[in-house]
């Protein structure tokens, strides 16, 4: 109330108190109530009131009398009358934290999702959360203690359809009670605290076995229960506005607000108006727009599984319908849960259906892309997705990736090495190596890098379970994908699309990855009927055939052209006496740097075609043909299988990879001496498709094990290799203070350098330049890449829906486009 505004009418109080109304907070009213004579002598003092009438004051006094009366029912939370110029002036404005203001407890928390009367379940579900239970005398328990002094949150619905509700709220009223645990209400707690102060409510969805229970508990515990019931607040606001725990869930904009809607949405949630084929309302899917700070953890919506959907998480993974009790540890974000004992209540609608978005998923959504994205990862947190990244990837999805189907995994960017200070190189080993001994890591694997494309192979045991990826044959995913006849599968680039645009190229190299798999026996070991696997596809220029005619070809020529006449005619003035030995010496040596360059790009292409062609310069002489159940030319060297059905294999360690990887390759060897035919040694006539990797073990705290690694790589790399790849031997590997370590690094030859950075670069003072590398962005990009990759393929094995999935896949390609030195 400001400036010259009284507010001594009810209809001037109507309007703030709409105000705040709109505003979900609560309207407080100060009076002040001094004397007449106070106001007339300050009207007084006053240019424009001085000639006020004493009985305009006289009528604002009466008016207030009234007023005074009527404040609270107008809908003033609380007033606070101040009488006479005395206690106006000793007055002080005192903030107080409202009931849901708890943003000074940080934790960590235990948050547990819809109990139902299911106190077995929360009794063992709180003893694998480290909880130590307290009986009375009875043996019933009355508290649970955390040795570790973590707080439980409850999430409402605490009664109902179960077989002890009372037993429940024992538990949980003691537990609230010695500070051992927060509890938020439920719709059914709303309803039966009704019910216990005598309002009529109709005895349905289970509180008519709630009823009976306690009629069996006596009086004064059933008027302890409605005490409770009151007491309880719509929501918590904890750990500094970073989480906000409810019953259906709050929207950003009720966050710590006080009213009767904000308190109406946090036990009901909202509704569209509909009703469903069971005749239940349908609930307007609030979490699928929510883009808040505060992470939301709620219950209420029976879910099959608890999943986090922008920030939110759903805990009520139906227990007393048969599914299992939910908790959610904060801030470490992890999921415990406990299978229910048994269905307790038959629910009216399948529970797989309560999910949001269905637990078949949902159509793909622009909105599920759009703008600013946040995506929540088990290993990252949450990571962002600019909204021009977003775009660009958006670009690039829908107008050339495959099928979104049959996409569920994108593999990430790799960070190089470190810059070595070695005499003659930009990356050496020696940095590769010292770099995970810093992080910790002391086994590594250096394994060959192949020149070719990065590719991912989706290879499905027969063209209806590709039709059905990935849920299977069985219909529950949806609809077929319309594979095109005799391709088992999917091969891509790293930025989603399709390798060839020819499916009997495609067709071709699955059915015999396909039958390696199957004479390898991977189908029945790792249960499956499909399989991902991360590879290189080679030749080199069998994707960048553009780029090695427009850049590098154009580059290989023109020094060709160019340099034998510069030579010759700087040869022949050398010999009529003329002083150019300098300028001599400076263009032959460019003349080799640039032949150096033709060189190494041509190690890297060769045709495909009908008959084998040997690369020129291939390091083993050997020719890389392929028998007519695969492409000839074409190579394949898969060196990890990313995930099989119900299973991410993406902690699998490396070793173990490599070892699959391995009994793959020499299952080709029967498939092709089956195919092709073989020649009288029992050995096939031709190579095979799949290329194996070779790879070295190094321990970075041993000297000599070092030395070997850098002599192996020096080896490789001679002989035409491009380089390595660096990684630790086990996967998932993180460091002291709980961050991923790189999950590979790449340190590549000093002449396969030379395509990349071009044919002078190896010139002291070019390195000296080239040694300023910013490679902090680029490890960023590869850890962030990395983890939103694991997202997806847990997501997969999880059997998460297709949205789901795909939010971490596009979020891979979105951050793609993040500026960064394309020749890191």
């Amino acid at each position: 109330m400001t400036g010259n505004a009284t507010n001594v009418q009810s209809e001037a109080r109507a309007q703030l108190v709409r105000l705040a109304r709109e505003h979900d907070v609560l309207p407080v009213a100060i009076v002040l109530d001094v004397p007449e004579q106070v106001c007339a002598a300050r009207n007084a003092a006053r240019a424009d009131r001085a000639g006020l009438p004493r009985r305009v004051i006289q009528r604002h006094q009466r008016e207030l009398r009234r007023s005074l009366r009527h404040l609270e029912r107008e809908g003033f939370r609380r007033v606070h009358l101040l009488r006479g110029p005395e206690e106006v002036e000793s007055a002080e404005v005192v903030t107080e934290r409202r009931f849901n203001d708890l943003r000074h407890l940080t934790g960590p928390f235990d948050i547990i999702g819809d109990i139902h009367g299911c106190r077995s379940e929360l009794e063992t579900l709180l003893g694998r959360l480290g909880y130590a239970l307290v009986r009375d005398g009875h043996g019933r328990a009355v508290d649970a203690v955390h040795p570790e002094g973590r707080t439980a949150v409850f999430v409402g619905d605490l009664v109902d359809r179960g077989p002890d509700s009372p037993g429940v709220l024992r538990l949980v009223m003691g537990m609230v009670g010695a500070g051992h645990a927060l509890c938020v209400p439920g719709n059914h707690e709303n309803k039966l605290g009704r019910y216990l102060k005598g309002r009529k409510v109709q005895p349905t969805h289970g509180l008519a076995g709630t009823i009976e229970q306690l009629e069996k508990e006596d009086p004064a515990f059933r008027t302890e229960v409605g005490e409770f019931i009151r007491g309880l607040v719509s929501h918590y606001v904890l750990d500094g506005g970073s989480l906000v725990v409810c019953h259906a869930g709050l929207p950003e904009k009720y966050h710590g607000r006080t009213s009767g809607r904000v308190r109406s949405f946090a036990l009901y949630g909202d509704t569209t108006g509909e009703t469903d084929e069971f005749g239940l309302p349908v609930r307007y899917p609030w979490a699928e727009d929510y883009r808040g700070r505060a992470a939301v953890v709620y219950g209420h919506t029976p879910t099959p599984r608890a999943n986090w959907l922008n920030n939110t998480l759903c805990l009520d993974t139906g227990c007393v319908f048969g599914g299992a009790m939910t908790a959610l540890r904060w801030p470490e974000r992890d999921l415990v849960d406990v299978p229910a004992e048994r269905v307790w209540y038959e629910p009216t609608k399948p529970l797989a259906t309560e999910a949001p978005g269905g637990a078949d998923g949902r159509p793909l959504d622009l909105n599920d892309v759009a703008g600013r994205r946040i995506v929540e990862t088990r290993y990252m947190g949450r990571l962002a997705v600019r909204e021009e990244n977003a775009a660009a990837a958006l670009e690039v999805m829908s107008r050339f990736a495959i099928d979104p189907r049959l996409l569920p995994y994108l593999p990430p960017t790799m960070a190089p090495c470190a810059t070595s200070a070695e005499d003659g190189y930009l990356e050496h080993p020696a940095e590769a190596f010292a770099g995970y001994r810093a992080d910790g890591v002391r086994e590594v694997v250096c394994e060959e890098k192949h020149m070719g494309s990065r590719a991912v192979v989706l290879v499905c045991r027969d063209e209806t379970v590709a039709a059905a990826f990935p849920h299977g044959p069985d219909g529950t995913g949806g609809t077929p994908l319309g594979v095109p006849k005799g391709v088992p599968g999917a091969l891509y680039t790293r930025t989603g699309r399709p390798f060839f645009d020819d499916p009997e190229m495609t067709g071709r190299i699955l059915r015999r990855v396909r039958d390696c798999v199957e004479e390898a026996g991977l189908w029945a070991e790792l249960e499956t009927d499909w399989l991902l696997l991360d590879a290189e596809l080679m030749p080199w220029s069998l994707k960048a055939t553009g780029l090695v005619r427009k850049q590098y070809a154009a580059v290989g020529a023109a020094s060709g052209a160019a340099f034998p006449g510069v030579l010759g005619a700087l040869e022949a003035a050398a010999a009529r006496g003329v002083e150019v030995s300098a300028l001599l010496d400076r263009q032959r040596d460019r003349a080799v740097d640039a032949a150096a360059f033709t060189q190494a790009y041509r190690r890297y292409c060769w045709r495909v075609g009908v008959e084998p062609v040997a690369p020129q310069g291939a390091a083993d002489g050997s020719d890389r043909g392929a028998g007519p159940g695969a492409p000839d030319g074409v190579r394949l060297a898969p060196f990890q299988i990313l995930a099989a059905r119900g299973r991410s294999l993406a902690g699998l360690a490396h070793t173990d990879q490599l070892a699959l990887i391995d009994r793959l390759i020499a299952a080709e060897a029967v498939v092709t001496a089956r195919d092709d035919g073989a020649a009288a040694d029992g050995t096939p006539q031709r190579p095979g498709l799949l290329a194996a990797t070779r790879r070295i073990i190094v321990d970075t705290e041993d000297e000599s094990s070092v030395a070997a690694g850098t002599a192996w790589w020096l080896r490789l790399t001679a002989d035409g290799g491009e380089g390595m790849v660096v990684k630790p031997a086990q996967a998932l590997i993180r460091q002291g203070d709980g961050r991923l370590v790189q999950p590979g690094v790449k340190c590549r030859g000093r002449e396969y350098l030379r395509i990349i950075y071009g044919p002078e670069y190896t010139r002291p003072e070019n390195l000296a330049r080239l040694r300023i590398r910013h490679l902090g962005h680029k490890r960023s990009l590869a850890l962030r890449e990395y983890a939103l990759g694991l997202e997806a393929l847990d997501r997969l094995a999880d059997g998460e829906p297709l949205w789901r999935v795909h939010e971490a896949v596009f979020a891979v390609l979105a951050l793609e486009s993040e500026p960064v030195d394309p020749r890191l």
